[in-house]
């Protein structure tokens, strides 16, 4: 073999060698793309093309015929061959008998190659190719070279899986692979897995990196909430980067055809960032109801101003029964407070200002009518509320803050008025390096203008103005002990003993109404916190001590290996002031908590949460959690959940490998209580490599007296799309903790 590069001068022809130096002519620039899988190919403008064979002749300046083991190159293009013929003129090569071809990463292999090495412009006959972007392949009839970064595929085929019998691909008369766009666009199209053909379509486009792409996605069959088949057939628009929607019609046989639209963006301008989602679910007519049937969900934020924000969360349904006769997952199915606000926020360096409108609509339990115990409350509207809160800390080594709020507070069958709250706090933390000590003065007023309200009954009361104001006094003090250990390969363990102390004296607030305001529920946060009640109409009186212990085990590295802790509240006097008002509490002291959490081992984790009664000798409430995830794909979740009268689950979750590409997932919550499943799932994913396919069922209460029990199964071709019936990624992602994908680098 001979290479030699072109003299300057009017060039000899040499049988064994030849060089040639051709300038780069400038390629056309790709098209733009909603989507950026990769630089643009672009040539070297001062790329020579050099020409290497066994034997080479012809004229120099015009015609170079090449023999046995040909080969080309310029640039990013790289063509070998039998024989072959370039063009210097036309920058033109014509390659015959076992040709092969490398342009910007993709290979391509055929019989016959006629290529324009400066336009990007050409053929080959009887082709086979490979593609750098996916790793995809295939092969055709003919493939034309339209530019550097674009090809069309005739009779052909195309798959992401690897090896010469790939277990899906599509065949399409007209297949049009644009690199630059990340599309491929085919004409008459079937999809064909393991031989056989599962889908046909006369158009269709996907993206060639698994990017989002518009088009129509595959009809998705499934079932409702109530196992009533069902079948959509979803559209996608990826408007933009940040924007994308999805339209689409579902068939619901039972009931009509549903109408659906979900929006989502996020965005920046010189303002600030802003991002939404919105849903809308349109049934024009029910035909078991006979009625219109809606559902819309959207939220929004947004920077108006570098210190300026607004947002809104709207949740609307058309009925009670929507969440039963629609919802597919535990959560939709559970969401009977509907919100729908307005807010816009204002931030200085140490204040903030909050405006905001609020809207419930309240969905009932059907069966509540008969069974009060599922009436769902409603809430106060705010109509509006305007809050102030400022801070700030180490002013001469003291903290202060200050926070406000004036309410408007409408409720269509209970008292309304208006509510003004302040709320001032000064404290002085002394932090040393194994101490610190937290003196703290709040201070709680507040003011009432309630209208004339007539209740249920005929009883009038008249519009009144009352008035509260609650000074607390709180001291917080703990240490900090540390001695070297060896529990667990760990280094440290500290021994953090705290106090936390509240005097705050009783104030009659039998008259004031409760807006906003319920009991806290009892746990390691609260036990700290100064007021026993979340919200403003009732502060708590208080002369309390809280005592807690937290012993922590430190690796080497500073991470928490293990932490034991346990706290108890002790009252020295009467807590008067409660919801009611009718039975102050006496307890000396409160329930004792004990928690403990940590890693085992680099695969095993727990957690564990106790609420003991000393004074009855009972567990109130606990919670325990383990967690086992010994590699990729392999996870265990077990935990119970107990309220004493109230709740006593056992929940089992997994993930799990049964062979080499099938996984079992599950999730059972069965109650102890009721001596039955609750919720349960159960489902099969088998890895492929270039396809996953999942199977499976999900049972949940909808109601208080009905379950449902959706369906689905699903194929996803990587690269190309799901096919199938529901949404089993979803409901395992949702269901199982430490749940991982098989295809991490496939779909959105």
């Amino acid at each position: 073999m001979s290479s030699m590069r072109r003299p300057t001068a009017p060039p000899k022809l040499y049988r064994w060698a030849y060089a040639l130096t051709a300038l780069l002519a400038a390629t056309a620039a790709p098209s733009h793309a909603q989507t950026k899988p990769r630089p643009p190919r672009v040539e070297d403008q001062n790329a020579v093309t050099t020409v290497r064979a066994e034997d080479i002749g012809g004229r120099p300046e015009r015609e170079i015929t090449l023999e046995r083991d040909v080969e080309i190159v310029k640039d990013q293009t790289r063509v070998k061959a039998d024989t072959a013929c370039y063009r210097q003129v036309e920058d033109e090569v014509e390659a015959n008998g076992h040709v092969r071809i490398w342009r910007f990463g993709d290979y391509f292999t055929g019989d016959e190659l006629k290529l324009n090495l400066d336009t990007g412009k050409g053929y080959m006959l009887q082709p086979t190719y490979r593609m750098e972007l996916n790793h995809a392949q295939g092969k055709a009839r003919r493939i034309n070279f339209l530019n550097e970064d674009e090809a069309l595929v005739l009779d052909g085929t195309y798959s992401t899986c690897q090896g010469p019998n790939p277990d899906w691909y599509l065949k399409s008369s007209t297949l049009n692979l644009d690199s630059g766009r990340d599309v491929g666009t085919a004409g008459k199209t079937i999809v064909y897995f393991k031989d056989v053909p599962i889908l046909g379509t006369p158009a269709m486009s996907f993206s060639l990196s698994g990017a989002r792409r518009s088009g129509w996605l595959p009809p998705m069959p499934g079932f409702g909430s109530k196992g009533a088949a069902e079948l959509t057939v979803p559209y996608y628009v990826n408007i933009a980067p940040n924007r994308d929607l999805t339209l689409y019609p579902k068939l619901i046989p039972r009931r009509g055809i549903q109408l659906g639209a979900s929006g989502r963006y996020i965005g920046e301008t010189d303002a600030g960032l802003y991002g939404g989602e919105t849903d809308i679910e349109l049934l024009p007519h029910d035909k078991q109801t006979g009625g219109k049937r809606w559902n819309i969900k959207s939220n929004h934020s947004q920077d108006l101003a570098r210190d300026w924000s607004f947002g809104w969360s709207l949740r609307a349904a058309s009925d009670d029964n929507y969440p039963n006769d629609f919802a597919k997952t535990v959560s939709g199915s559970a969401e009977r407070q509907l919100l729908r606000e307005l807010r816009t926020d204002y931030r200085g360096s140490w204040w903030n200002l909050t405006a905001r409108v609020q809207k419930y609509q309240v969905l009932q339990d059907p069966d509540s009518k008969t069974d009060p115990r599922l009436f769902v409350s409603r809430p106060y509207d705010r109509l509006p509320a305007v809050s102030y809160s400022a801070a700030q800390y180490d002013v001469g080594g003291f903290d202060w803050s200050f926070n406000s709020e004036l309410t408007n507070f409408w409720h269509p069958t209970l008292v309304r008025g208006s509510r003004l709250v302040a709320a001032p706090q000064l404290s002085y933390p002394i932090i040393g390096p194994s101490f610190h000590i937290t003196p703290k003065l709040m201070l709680n007023a507040a003011a009432y203008q309630l209208d004339a309200f007539k209740d249920a009954g005929g009883a009038q009361t008249p519009a009144q103005s009352l008035s509260r104001v609650v000074p607390t006094f709180s001291l917080d003090a703990g240490l900090v002990f540390e001695r070297d250990a060896k529990l667990f390969g760990t280094a440290t363990q500290t021994l953090e003993p705290r106090l936390f102390y509240v005097n705050t004296p009783y104030r009659d607030q039998s008259k004031l109404p409760h807006f906003d305001t319920d009991a806290s529920s009892f746990n390691f946060a609260q036990l700290f916190s100064e007021n026993r009640f979340i919200g403003s109409d009732r502060i708590g009186d208080a002369n309390q001590v809280t005592a807690a212990l937290v012993s922590r085990f430190l690796e080497s590295s500073g991470a928490e290996r293990l932490r034991l802790s346990i706290g108890q509240r002790f009252y020295f006097r009467d807590q008067r002031v409660q919801l009611d008002a009718s039975n102050p509490v006496k307890d000396a002291r409160s329930d004792q908590l004990l928690a403990a959490a940590g890693r085992i081992s680099d695969t095993w984790t727990f957690e564990s949460e106790v609420q003991y009664n000393n004074r009855d000798s009972k567990m109130v409430a606990a919670s325990y959690g383990v967690h086992w995830q010994p590699g990729q794909k392999k996870v265990v979740n077990l935990s119970y959940h107990y309220v004493d009268t109230a709740l006593k689950n056992l929940e089992v979750s997994s993930q799990w490998p049964l062979s080499q590409r099938w996984y079992g997932v599950g999730r059972v919550v069965y109650s102890q209580l009721s001596k039955k499943v609750i919720e349960s799932l159960v489902g099969l994913e088998y890895n492929g490599d270039c396809w996953v396919f999942r199977m499976g069922a999900q049972r949940f209460v909808a109601t208080a007296k009905n379950v449902s029990t959706p369906i689905f199964f699903q194929l996803e071709l990587n690269g190309l799309s799901k096919l199938g019936v529901g949404n089993p990624l979803e409901a395992m992602k949702n269901s199982i903790p430490g749940y991982q994908r098989l295809n991490e680098g496939y779909g959105r």
